[in-house]
């Protein structure tokens, strides 16, 4: 069985089997950029600046996880789906909020 087609969308986009040291920072950034995407976008909330700097850097260090389970796991599809439901979720409210009716 070729390890090829048992990759990820993003791992075999990043060509991870091919240049393994560009591909997996590239997925690694991936990974990072959408979670933090979705945790502004779903959860974040107004905090001190050390209480964000720590929230941050543990979801960061979370995301070294992630990327090594996103290699054959679809982790950064299921943050884009994530993020694309969250975007359509605040255009909704914000609608709703000018309309008056929420």
């Amino acid at each position: 069985m070729d390890v090829t087609e048992r990759l990820s969308f993003f791992a075999s986009l990043y060509r991870v089997d091919q240049n393994a040291e560009m591909g997996m920072w590239l997925l690694y950034i991936t990974i990072v950029g959408l979670s933090i995407l979705v945790y502004k976008l779903g959860f974040a909330k107004k905090l001190p600046v050390m209480k964000s700097i720590l929230i941050y850097s543990f979801l960061i260090l979370g995301c070294t996880i992630l990327t090594f389970l996103g290699i054959f796991l679809p982790v950064a599809e299921g943050l884009v789906v994530a993020a694309l439901i969250l975007v359509i979720y605040k255009i909704r409210l914000t609608n709703e909020k000018k309309k008056g009716t929420f």
